[in-house]
């Protein structure tokens, strides 16, 4: 475990310390839309405008209220320390305070998939706007890359277990 953390760390530094001397404005734009407004917009309008939509909101909702208990389930039992608390100066202030997973990351993988479900054409996207939030999280300096995956893991296993549920 220790050559996995250190590791972590070592991908993190060499990430992180790329921003460095940067601007970083379109990074924390790219995080700030993984802050939850924009699902709710983007499901409740596609309800608004269609019948595949309503299913995708009710889908959605569920599979929230299995990922936000599970995300801090998991952020309890971990209490991993950010990396802003051990390592650099973050370029924002985290939402919480211990790091793994990524809600962000979970969250967009979350959506990811939902999009590719229901909307396959927008799969790319989708997938490549939540990669984008989940590397955003560790430029900004608040997540090590594991915590990423295992947010990605959670969004993804979160919407898959309420696609079977309801569908």
């Amino acid at each position: 475990m220790n050559k996995i953390t250190a590791k972590d760390q070592q991908l993190f530094a060499w990430l992180f310390t790329s921003t460095q001397n940067k601007n970083m404005q379109w990074v924390k734009l790219i995080s700030k839309t993984g802050d939850g407004h924009f699902y709710l917009a983007l499901a409740l309008t596609l309800a608004l405008l269609e019948r595949e939509g309503f299913w995708f909101l009710a889908v959605g909702l569920i599979a929230f209220m299995f990922e936000l208990p599970s995300y801090f389930m998991l952020k309890k039992a971990f209490k991993r320390t950010r990396p802003s608390d051990l390592l650099v100066a973050a370029y924002i202030e985290p939402s919480d305070k211990f790091s793994l997973p990524s809600g962000h990351t979970a969250a967009a993988f979350l959506m990811a998939s939902l999009i590719s479900y229901f909307y396959p054409s927008f799969s790319l996207l989708a997938y490549t706007w939540a990669s984008l939030i989940g590397l955003s999280r560790v430029l900004l300096g608040v997540h090590f890359p594991t915590d990423i995956l295992a947010g990605a893991i959670l969004g993804i296993a979160s919407a898959w277990f309420s696609l079977f549920l309801v569908l």
